[in-house]
């Protein structure tokens, strides 16, 4: 690809996740362009809040469509990604709206030779303008976060997924490994084998929960796209995985064939037999609170509404699960969310309903104490 058929597929990218609601990633294209075009697309996402203030400033009237995404291009590229020359910048991005017409090439031209103009008294400006919009939060989440970290946990949280994410793999000796930046992981040595899975540590903590052991009967009961399936069953456990969307069950199914593990699939958790378990691994749907640096479109989908919905959700899931444990067994519940009502609130409200249950341990990563992705796990065990 060429410089402006990069800022074309970034922006292409970004239009198609506000259009649809869908994840970046799925509109990213193939091969060795990606790296900068999902820099770039993921950076518009991120920093959306800030671009549109930034942008404010030098319009009159804010523009739809292709013109708005084209903004944000070569916004972020000139505020945010430094090892991007202004000239190309502003030059690429102008080209990949060669395609709208005369009128809105010159429209991007003139605002992005505006922004380079007066950036240093608009990004003066962008600093009195509250937390929230320096570093691009819905309002809501970073009161609640100021509410549970205080002013500087809650700012040094935000600045934590504004870092674009590392990719760590992890071997079957459960040890980790990061990635050197633009390393295709498909191109890593064992890939093809079945040598590793790609997971951050923070994964971790709920499969050290689990502790499997060899022989063990273990449902994981929403194991897509498998990476804790692998885990489980590298230890030696007899992993059952269930998955109820067809579409990540596909996905469930491609990691377990590419690693060569010996995993039962199933759709439904009626597909195991009551009491028979060990162990079941609830790592259920959450808000992703954890993991905004990778998930950057989750922050402008976060509500309370939506949070309360999916806490329904898992306290459905919880209970679906509790007459598949044996006595003497557990139910190890995780997230990758940081807020309580997903997670300790989530097990008191579980506990309370099954007094047959007793809480044994309960873990949490909060991504700027930990250094890792967000995640909570709690090892809740049947007397």
């Amino acid at each position: 690809m060429t410089g402006s058929e990069e800022r074309r597929a970034a922006v292409f990218a970004f239009m198609s996740w506000k259009k649809t609601g869908r994840f970046v990633k799925e509109f990213l294209p193939k091969g060795d362009s990606r790296a900068f075009v999902q820099d770039l697309a993921y950076m518009m996402v991120r920093r959306m809040k800030t671009l549109r203030y930034c942008l404010g400033k030098l319009l009159k009237t804010w523009p739809l469509g292709e013109a708005e995404a084209l903004l944000y291009a070569g916004a972020a590229q000139i505020l945010f990604m430094p090892d991007v020359p202004d000239y190309a910048a502003v030059s690429e991005t102008v080209s990949a709206a060669a395609g709208c017409g005369r009128s809105t090439k010159g429209f991007v031209n003139a605002v992005l030779r505006g922004l380079l103009r007066r950036r240093d008294a608009i990004v003066a400006q962008l600093n009195d303008a509250g937390p929230d919009v320096v570093e691009s939060f819905p309002r809501k989440l970073y009161i609640r976060w100021l509410g549970r970290f205080g002013e500087e946990g809650a700012l040094e949280l935000m600045r934590w997924h504004n870092v674009p994410a590392e990719t760590f793999i992890a071997a079957s000796d459960g040890s980790f490994r990061r990635l050197e930046r633009a390393v295709r992981v498909e191109d890593v040595a064992g890939y093809g084998e079945g040598k590793f899975i790609v997971q951050d540590p923070g994964t971790a903590t709920a499969v050290e929960l689990v502790a499997p052991r060899e022989g063990e009967r273990i449902l994981d009961l929403c194991a897509a796209p498998g990476g804790k399936t692998a885990q489980m069953a590298w230890r030696g456990a007899k992993v059952t995985a269930c998955e109820v969307n067809e579409k990540r069950r596909e996905t469930l199914a491609g990691t377990v064939s590419r690693l060569g593990l010996d995993v039962a699939i199933v759709s439904s958790p009626d597909e195991a037999a009551q009491g028979a378990c060990d162990k079941v691994l609830v790592d259920a749907p959450c808000s992703n609170t954890g993991v905004l640096r990778r998930r950057p479109e989750a922050r402008w989908s976060w509500s309370g509404e939506k949070m309360k919905a999916l806490a329904a959700t898992q306290a459905e899931i919880l209970d679906r699960a509790a007459p598949l444990v044996k006595k003497g067994g557990a139910i190890v519940y995780s997230t990758c969310s940081n807020e309580p009502e997903e997670n300790s609130l989530q097990v008191e409200s579980f506990l309370a309903r099954h007094p047959g249950f007793e809480l044994e341990d309960e873990r949490e990563n909060v991504p700027h104490v930990s250094r890792t992705d967000g995640a909570y796990a709690a090892r809740i065990k049947r007397k």
